[in-house]
């Protein structure tokens, strides 16, 4: 009966490892083919329903550049980046630049507080499941990409920017 008890327990252990070894080479497997878009790529796909009801695609902006921010409102640098980015939206709204700001917050609340608080005049959305950051291979925020009316990837800024500088504007309409 022992003999039977041990045999049982090493079949288990053994199929243990063995789905262990699995789920690690699928780990390994996974973070290799993990995109990360980079100046040039093609800007990956996307469907978000913004705040105010509209839905939103990368193709959506008839010809104008994409400002493209991921951001949350747990995130220091990023509610340091958003009066400089609301300013550079309203400065280059006229110009055929369009920002959209993609929250990464699980907490619907406390990012309608605060964005009831900042007031913003971007497009603001929620992506409580980071899937469209992850897309496109953020994992550090705020990050933003920022996109030609052909779909491509001209810019990508890691962290925060001060969006009303003079070379950020000039760098911007140089691509306009």
């Amino acid at each position: 009966m022992a003999a039977m008890q041990t045999v049982k327990i090493e079949r288990l252990l053994h199929a243990l490892i063995v789905l262990l070894m699995g789920v690690f080479v699928w780990v390994i497997y996974d973070s290799f083919h993990e995109r990360i878009v980079v100046v040039g790529d093609s800007a990956p796909g996307f469907s978000i329903t913004t705040d105010g009801g509209r839905l939103m695609t990368e193709s959506s902006f008839g010809g104008k550049l994409l400002v493209l921010n991921f951001w949350a409102s747990w995130c220091q640098p990023c509610i340091d980046e958003i009066p400089s980015l609301d300013q550079f939206q309203k400065t280059m709204a006229g110009k055929g630049v369009v920002v959209l700001a993609i929250s990464v917050d699980k907490d619907e609340k406390q990012y309608r507080n605060f964005l009831a608080r900042a007031k913003v005049s971007f497009l603001t959305a929620r992506d409580p499941e980071a899937k469209i950051n992850r897309e496109y291979g953020t994992l550090k925020f705020p990050e933003t990409y920022i996109v030609d009316a052909r779909g491509a990837v001209r810019r990508k800024l890691i962290n925060s920017q001060n969006w009303i500088s003079p070379e950020m504007i000039q760098d911007v309409q140089s691509l306009l």
